[in-house]
């Protein structure tokens, strides 16, 4: 999903396979749409536009569905076998099969519980899947991701919708006062020097982070922000630290 109506344009962020969206407007052969999921909307081209009936979409949008919990995995409709990363929607996933308007796609891999709550240790987990995946900004999937679409993604994997931006997501939770009383699981927020909230990440053990920067990787984490050991000198100035209950 793209800022303008131009191949060239920004990515803003990226829909993946089973996410639904309306179509907002329309511009040449391009379309304005707003995801179902967090309201995000941005450009994109009418090839990749994949309509479904109303019906289909309020369907969708009443229920949480499973999400793909495999770095790469497929869906296969007949001979057809489509692509799909860790975080990807499994719409009526009933152990076996997904449903698409009328089609049902056979999907035989680990899938998620959004009927269960997710613990930290399940969260945590889901987090290091990512580790190494490049960054790309406006990117959700575990071939490109920025800060707050691997945030997002990991807790959304773990039923709780975020919304796509860090400045959006400092909103969620309670604060957590101290950098050491922080827990595996909580959310820790930078800001600039403006003091704008530009940088999220998913606090672990031992005062150590995980987020994405050039790569998702896991740093040094202390009271005045991430400490880079490769580059010797902190990269993000820390502002806030939320906790978040399933």
């Amino acid at each position: 999903m793209r800022a303008e109506t131009s191949d060239k344009a920004e990515i803003v962020t990226q829909m993946l396979f089973g996410e639904c969206y309306e179509v907002v407007a329309k511009d040449g052969n391009w379309m304005r749409v707003q995801l179902a999921t967090d309201g995000y909307q941005g450009w994109i081209d009418h090839k990749q536009h994949n309509p479904v009936s109303v019906a289909y979409y309020q369907e969708w949008r009443a229920v949480q569905h499973p999400r793909a919990m495999d770095l790469v995995q497929v869906v296969t409709h007949n001979d057809t076998r489509i692509p799909i990363g860790i975080g990807s929607y499994l719409p009526f996933f009933d152990g076996m099969n997904i449903r698409v308007e009328a089609d049902k796609m056979m999907y035989s891999s680990r899938a998620s519980n959004p009927s269960a709550a997710a613990t930290n240790a399940q969260l945590v987990k889901v987090a290091h899947n990512f580790i190494k995946a490049p960054y790309l900004w406006g990117g959700k999937s575990i071939f490109g991701i920025d800060c707050s679409g691997f945030t997002q993604q990991v807790f959304g994997v773990c039923g709780y919708q975020l919304p796509r931006d860090a400045y959006q997501q400092v909103s969620h939770g309670e604060e957590v006062h101290f950098v050491t009383q922080a827990q595996p699981g909580d959310l820790a927020y930078f800001s600039n020097d403006e003091g704008r909230i530009i940088h999220v990440g998913i606090v672990l053990e031992g005062q150590t982070i995980i987020h994405a920067h050039g790569e998702v990787r896991i740093d040094t984490l202390d009271h005045n922000g991430i400490y880079n050991a490769d580059r010797k000198r902190y990269s993000h100035n820390l502002r806030i630290i939320k906790r978040i209950t399933f």
